[in-house]
């Protein structure tokens, strides 16, 4: 059943009123099965904070993503928010094993996730990574419990985390949804053996946020980091409509966010288009 904007925007005020996540009553009415951003690093006119988002929420965007370097000026990228409606859905973490400090900015901005990089020491052994890890996270918990954060594991070469049967492993040890995957389609194709379906298929509803990224893509990709075995469509490496598969099947509904060399508004433009075809968007 559609609803009109007016519905839309009453719903969503009593839901704000609930969960105290202000900022996204202004946006328009979701449109899409997976809602798209792009990192905000990605956008490289020459703009203040306010005239970039209002570029983006132009192009259809439905959200941004913030590196905790990003946000010095955190009062720039409130207003941004309101002024356009645009939505910072969450913050980039990285390796930092400052977890708390990213959590308490997701929940400032008006995000829900944190991505986190549990990466490698490898003068450690697997075990003690493990408990390393945990070590970082586990005290954060309550933090991202009270500021309604996810704190989400991304699959990445850097990481101990090499198959997906491990990381289910890893983020089930926390016992806790506010422990989940950040589900990178391009970098299970890169330096795993395990396809990007098999990742999203084993990680199932522990996927919290996903990256969009293939490498092997004529424009958003690199071909010198092209899979000589990988064989997906529209000539790169992910087989999109396998991922759709899986992602439907667990009924994946948010956010999708480019992970690839950015640009200016006409490059950013095709992004958004391409994101729309290889996620199987339609408008609603």
């Amino acid at each position: 059943m559609s609803i009109t904007r007016r519905q839309f925007a009453s719903q969503c005020l009593a839901v704000a009123a609930v969960t105290a996540i202000p900022g996204n009553c202004f946006a328009k009415p979701p449109r899409r099965r997976i809602q798209i951003a792009v990192k905000y690093n990605m956008i490289t006119e020459n703009l203040s904070v306010s005239d970039k988002f209002k570029l983006l929420h132009d192009l259809g965007f439905d959200g941004v993503e913030v590196y905790t370097r990003d946000a010095d000026d955190r009062k720039a990228f409130l207003r941004a928010r309101e002024q356009t409606g645009l939505r910072i859905h969450g913050v980039v973490n990285s390796s930092s094993p400052d977890i708390k400090t990213a959590v308490e900015l997701a929940g400032y901005l008006g995000g829900d996730s944190v991505l986190v990089l549990a990466r490698e020491d490898t003068k450690r052994s697997y075990d003690e990574n493990v408990r390393n890890w945990q070590e970082l996270i586990r005290p954060v918990i309550p933090v991202a419990e009270r500021n309604k954060v996810r704190i989400l594991i991304e699959n990445v070469r850097a990481t101990f985390l090499k198959t997906a049967e491990g990381m289910v492993k890893f983020i089930d040890s926390f016992e806790t949804p506010f422990v989940g995957a950040y589900y990178d389609t391009g970098n299970t194709v890169t330096w795993t053996k395990q396809s990007a379906e098999h990742w999203a298929r084993v990680l199932g509803k522990r996927i919290g946020k996903m990256d969009v990224k293939d490498r092997g893509h004529a424009e958003f990709g690199d071909e010198k980091l092209k899979s000589k075995i990988a064989k997906g469509t529209d000539g790169g490496e992910v087989h999109w409509e396998n991922v759709r598969k899986e992602l439907r099947a667990i009924d994946y509904t948010g956010f999708g966010t480019a992970e690839v060399r950015g640009g200016d508004r006409k490059r950013l433009a095709r992004m958004a288009k391409w994101m729309d075809q290889v996620l199987g968007n339609v408008a609603r």
